[in-house]
């Protein structure tokens, strides 16, 4: 069911970070930029992407306005992943506005039942709640195939 609803909103309104060589899995990730778990999670992006796995974020800000705010900006700045790797890493970043697809994606993470960040989906559907280290992830997802 979850798959179906990604596939709906689609790609272009996801936050991308992409392996530099084959995509193996993708999950997608609702986050909270203020989230310390998602935090902890983004500093293992690399880890994530070496293991070939594409990671697509849905932003599903629980921290209040600010949260709501600094996600928007993080979308409609020209480097949405450099924007969001400075915010993930608690650094300001410059607020902006613009059409986005924040309020469609925090919607889509209530009708899920998303209730915590980070939750990963995986492409089976499956709903994993919580931070998964990137080894873990890595072998599970390899175990799956």
């Amino acid at each position: 069911v979850h798959s179906q609803q990604l596939d709906k909103l689609g790609e272009s309104n996801m936050l991308v970070y992409k392996p530099k060589g084959e995509t193996k899995h993708t999950i997608t990730v609702f986050t909270d930029i203020y989230c310390p778990y998602c935090r902890k999670m983004h500093q293992e992006m690399d880890a994530y992407l070496a293991a070939g796995i594409k990671v697509r974020y849905l932003f599903l800000p629980f921290k209040g306005e600010k949260s709501f705010e600094d996600s928007v900006s993080v979308w409609c700045a020209k480097d949405r992943n450099k924007a969001m790797d400075m915010a993930k890493g608690g650094k300001t970043i410059e607020a902006k506005t613009c059409d986005n697809p924040i309020a469609q994606q925090q919607a889509l993470g209530m009708k899920l039942g998303v209730n915590g960040t980070p939750a990963i989906i995986l492409e089976s559907g499956e709903l994993l709640p919580g931070y998964v280290p990137a080894d873990k992830l890595a072998a599970q997802l390899n175990s799956m195939k």
